[in-house]
């Protein structure tokens, strides 16, 4: 977590900067931190950056230029993300930090049940609660799976289940996840993860703004 002083004084003091797949859990991760939650500004990038990620660091890099000097301390709420190195230079230039995990379904799972789950299973798809409220738009359609159906085996060929790591439990979600494998013509695994390390990660930033509020400091 990084530092981005100067700010006014009334001013929030920690951006979450994460994706938009995770915009509703972090809103409720923020709701749990009471009185704290004022100190918390949450900016999202679309969360088809998730088929996009070399659009990822350019955008996190955009952010954090304009915005700097606005917060006291900055959280990227993402792993690496399939951007091939590209975020933790943008990271660096900035003085800033990233989730350390690869993707959020490590961060949500956890590193030992993340590998343990691949370890069993190499070929496995993930899904998490928001990738299953908008599967066939992201999936599906985002994939062009609907115009061109004979392209699942070309995509889905090495893989032999969806692992479904849900954050609530909701069995409506756990149904139309299930129904998301068999689209797929694959088994289906379901694993109740909850928040994982995205919890975690959040309530540190919150307890490290709320100890830096309680000190003098000079700002640049």
């Amino acid at each position: 977590m990084g530092a981005m002083r100067g700010h006014k004084p009334d001013s929030p003091r920690l951006l979450v900067i994460a994706c938009g797949a995770l915009a509703k859990e972090i809103v409720a991760l923020r709701a749990q931190m009471g009185d704290g939650a004022s100190a918390m500004t949450l900016q999202c990038l679309p969360a088809e950056y998730h088929n996009a990620p070399q659009k990822i660091a350019p955008a996190i890099d955009m952010i954090l230029t304009e915005r700097r000097g606005e917060f006291d301390q900055v959280l990227v709420s993402y792993g690496e993300c399939g951007t091939g190195g590209a975020l933790d230079q943008v990271l660096e230039k900035h003085d800033a930090q990233r989730l350390p995990f690869a993707h959020c379904y490590e961060f949500f799972a956890g590193s030992p049940l993340f590998a343990q789950i691949t370890d069993e299973e190499i070929g496995s798809f993930f899904l998490t609660d928001y990738l299953v409220r908008n599967f066939d738009r992201l999936v599906i359609r985002g994939l062009g799976l609907d115009r061109y159906p004979h392209l699942r085996d070309l995509y889905f060929g090495n893989y032999r289940r969806v692992v479904y790591l849900a954050q609530t439990h909701d069995i409506s979600l756990e149904s139309a996840a299930a129904d998301a494998a068999d689209k797929l013509g694959l088994e289906f695994d379901y694993r109740y993860v909850g928040y994982g390390e995205l919890k975690s990660a959040i309530k540190a930033a919150a307890d490290a703004i709320a100890e830096y509020g309680g000190h003098d400091h000079v700002r640049d």
